[in-house]
């Protein structure tokens, strides 16, 4: 599978972090009521999931398994008992642990399209997308830290604007960077 370009993966990060930070902000009582929530909605989760499974499946059934190309069958074939195993037996947290598979998942073609390229400036898109596989692997393996992460956010208004504003302002550093450097 052929990279994407650092330009449209940094223009695409930039518009979706400025636009998730500003909806964030200008509806931020509505948004802050559902986020307190969202990490043990299932349905969320289950949303979240179905988006991780089809990633997932695709991924296995496009990459190179080289020498192990006859695991490549079993693989696909477990993958959807695994899926109904985890809506089944580890439905606690479900959207918390379905959003760090989702940043797992979405650092790869970030960082698949910085690797090897110049610009020293598409440093921003790579460590947003290593916060993505640590927090990630946090948010799968102890999910109640997406839930205490709200919490802080949502105990003042100014935590919940200072972190809008800080998403939107990296946001638009990406897109400047993409739009003048990538």
């Amino acid at each position: 599978m052929n990279p994407l370009s650092l330009k449209l993966v940094g223009v695409f990060v930039g518009v979706m972090l400025i636009a998730a930070h500003a909806l964030a902000m200008i509806f931020s009582e509505p948004i802050r009521a559902w986020a307190k929530g969202f990490p043990r909605s299932r349905t969320a989760g289950l949303a979240l999931l179905s988006v991780d499974f089809v990633w997932t499946y695709v991924l296995i059934y496009q990459m190179d398994w080289g020498e192990f190309y006859y695991l490549q069958t079993p693989v696909m074939v477990a993958l959807p008992v695994f899926l109904f195993l985890v809506i089944r037996y580890v439905d606690d947290f479900l959207a918390a642990r379905a959003l760090g598979i989702l940043g797992l998942l979405a650092a790869a073609p970030v960082l698949d399209a910085a690797f090897l390229r110049a610009p020293m400036s598409r440093l921003l898109v790579v460590v947003l997308a290593y916060v993505w596989v640590v927090m990630g692997m946090l948010y799968v393996g102890v999910p109640h830290l997406l839930r205490d992460q709200i919490g802080w956010l949502n105990r003042s208004a100014t935590h919940w604007k200072t972190a809008a504003l800080a998403g939107i302002v990296y946001g638009a550093a990406v897109l400047l960077c993409a739009v003048v450097w990538y």
